[in-house]
C-alpha cells in the first residue's frame, strides 16, 4: 500500500495495488502544473485508489479536453488527475507520495515538449508524443 499528501497535509490518498504505467511526462501542461522540467505519474486502478482525508479541499481544473488535473486548494499541490482516455484509472502524481516506489519508470514521453536547456542522462525510451 502506497500513502501521499499534498505539502500542507490537508489532502491525503492512499492507493493499494498495482501500477499500470509509470512515465516521466513532459508535455507542457504537466510542466506549467508541476512548475518542473516534467512531471511523474503512475496509472493506477480507480477501486484502488482512495481519499482519505481533505476531499472537500480538492479543486479541479480541464487542462485539455477531457483530462481533468485535481489539486489542494490550500497549497497548491497537484495530486492526481483523471482522463477520459483511461476512464477506469486515476493518474496519480508521484511527487505526493510518501514513500518511495517498488518500480522504475518506463519512459518519457512528450519530449517533443521537453524545454532545449534541460538534458535526458538516463536510457529510458524517450516518445515524442504519448
Amino acid at each position: 500500500m502506497y500513502t501521499g499528501s499534498c505539502l500542507c497535509g490537508t489532502v491525503s490518498f492512499k492507493f493499494d495495488g498495482e501500477i499500470r504505467s509509470f512515465h516521466h511526462c513532459h508535455c507542457r501542461t504537466c510542466r506549467k502544473a508541476h512548475a518542473t522540467v516534467y512531471g511523474s505519474s503512475a496509472l493506477v486502478d480507480e477501486t484502488k485508489f482512495q481519499i482519505l482525508s481533505g476531499e472537500e479541499s480538492i479543486s479541479q481544473y480541464e487542462s485539455s479536453p477531457g483530462k481533468i488535473r485535481y489539486f489542494c486548494r490550500n497549497c497548491g499541490t497537484h495530486v492526481f488527475a483523471r482522463c477520459d482516455r483511461d476512464a477506469d484509472c486515476v493518474i496519480l502524481r508521484l511527487g505526493a507520495l510518501d514513500g518511495d516506489l517498488s518500480i522504475k519508470a518506463i519512459g518519457h514521453i512528450w519530449v517533443s515538449h521537453k524545454p532545449d536547456w534541460y538534458e535526458i542522462t538516463d536510457d529510458l525510451p524517450q516518445s515524442p508524443e504519448w
